[in-house]
């Protein structure tokens, strides 16, 4: 892994890539908050040594490399999911790179369902904390203490002082945004109701089938770290209703533009 993460880092350094601002990782639907950056590079996936390829549908598969405002952004429009078949090492991959360029505070985004009856379809969540039930932990095996200590504080995996920074954002902007905890499962398929009211028993208030890993590895090398969901099906007592990946992106599409508002005055701020 330390070889092949120094690697991708050379190689993406010798593109002119250094010390980004902030990384950002896209999710379903939401690719389209590039829109937001001023461009001055894209890589696919398949150009970039040690780099899987995503095989989900709205997820390009591009780096994106800018600037929104002064601050110099590497994003990440696709990621890799563990149902898709890739080892966590391979999930979890691009953070490692991303820590080694030279990024300290990374942003992630997910589509998530809604367990909490105060969410509705739509709604924006700002991740306080999340509940991993992924079955593979990106950590196990032999720690490599060059990227960081073999146990892991998590006491605050979403840093209070960004969450405080995105409610002040909202409130100027005037968007309505609710906070929640973050549930990771497998995937691929979608909850059961049942499985929905498990995931409201444990805690949480959405749910998805992403982020977790990647946060679990930022906080291992001691990125702070900040995520944001888009409430795209709902599985609270009594509405939960079929759903399709499809449905999920055209739900994620809409509130993409309202995501890409606070997450560019986020980052100017």
């Amino acid at each position: 892994m330390w070889n092949k993460v120094q690697e991708t880092v050379k190689f993406l350094q010798n593109k002119g890539i250094e010390a980004p601002d902030y990384g950002i990782i896209l999710g379903t639907g939401l690719g389209n908050l590039v829109e937001k950056i001023d461009t001055e590079l894209v890589l696919p996936y398949e150009e970039i040594p040690n780099f899987p390829v995503s095989t989900v549908q709205g997820h390009s598969g591009e780096l994106i490399i800018g600037k929104i405002g002064t601050k110099k952004i590497i994003a990440m429009r696709g990621r890799f999911h563990y149902y898709e078949g890739w080892t966590m090492e391979q999930t979890i991959f691009p953070v490692r790179v991303m820590k080694y360029l030279g990024v300290e505070n990374l942003i992630v985004s997910n589509a998530s369902g809604g367990v909490n009856a105060d969410f509705k379809v739509g709604d924006v969540m700002i991740i306080t904390d999340h509940i991993n039930m992924i079955p593979e932990h990106p950590l196990r095996g032999k720690n490599d203490e060059r990227f960081g200590p073999r146990f892991v504080d998590m006491h605050e995996p979403y840093s209070k002082a960004l969450i405080s920074k995105m409610e002040q954002v909202a409130e100027k902007l005037d968007v309505k945004v609710k906070k929640g905890i973050y549930l990771a499962l497998q995937g691929p398929t979608f909850e059961t109701p049942a499985e929905y009211k498990m995931v409201k028993l444990m805690g949480a208030d959405a749910v998805g089938m992403s982020t977790v890993p990647e946060v679990i590895v930022a906080k291992h090398m001691g990125m702070t770290c900040f995520g944001i969901s888009v409430i795209t099906d709902l599985g609270v007592e009594g509405i939960v209703e079929s759903v399709s990946h499809e449905e999920v992106q055209k739900v994620a599409k809409i509130a993409e533009k309202v995501v890409g508002r606070l997450v560019e005055e986020f980052v100017k701020s």
